[in-house]
């Protein structure tokens, strides 16, 4: 992924804090067999911070087609991506030019986790897994124990394999035209607010957050 200065995270606090912000839902890319191409899976995904590092918890099912690859290749990437919108021409035309020769783009946040992949397939460390999970979908604890030898679970853990995805790189690119001034940049985010259409507002909120703390980019 092609990230310029100005379309850098500012910091780690940054992609986490977007992560964190409800960005739990990815596509989880995983290295083809030889003459294969690459597979993709939508999940949800849990970050834990631990004492060797950040990882992922993630739980497929078994009979996903995911798993042998993994075991040939265990480096993978979790790829997420969102508050994304069209910037038409006519936003970014030059001051004193013509609307219609302005360059369109498109703003979004995407942040990228390279991982190494550990299979979980014990039934005491899937429940483990799973109870993790739930205590950040569904904090209010709402649901039944999970236990390897208890129902309602236990009988269903035979039909899912775990992954813990110990983070290894992370690349991070929130591009909302930050090299460009900051009027046209809070102008920008008026007019997204104001079509409010699609991602309009996620990509407004970001690019405000940005101006606020960027305000005029120095390069130098």
């Amino acid at each position: 992924m092609l990230i310029h200065p100005w379309d850098a995270a500012l910091d780690e606090a940054e992609w986490r804090a977007w992560l964190a912000d409800g960005h739990d839902f990815g596509q989880l890319v995983v290295n083809g067999l030889p003459g294969q191409p690459p597979t993709v899976i939508p999940t949800h995904f849990t970050v834990e911070d631990t004492p060797t590092g950040t990882q992922l918890l993630v739980h497929l099912a078994r009979p996903n087609p995911v798993w042998a690859a993994i075991d040939a290749d265990p480096n993978v990437l979790v790829s997420v991506l969102d508050d994304y919108a069209y910037i038409p021409t006519t936003w970014r035309a030059k001051a004193g030019g013509p609307d219609e020769d302005g360059v369109p783009t498109s703003y979004y946040t995407a942040v990228q986790l390279r991982c190494h992949a550990e299979i979980v397939d014990d039934p005491a460390d899937k429940a483990d897994l799973l109870t993790r999970q739930l205590a950040h979908f569904q904090p209010s604890g709402d649901h039944a124990a999970v236990a390897a030898e208890a129902p309602p679970y236990g009988r269903m853990l035979p039909g899912i394999r775990g992954l813990r995805l110990q983070v290894t790189g992370v690349a991070a690119k929130f591009k909302y035209d930050d090299s460009n001034p900051t009027a046209h940049r809070a102008q920008a985010a008026d007019r997204l607010e104001h079509r409010g259409t699609g991602r309009d507002v996620g990509a407004a909120t970001q690019q405000r957050r940005r101006l606020a703390r960027i305000g005029t980019l120095r390069t130098r």
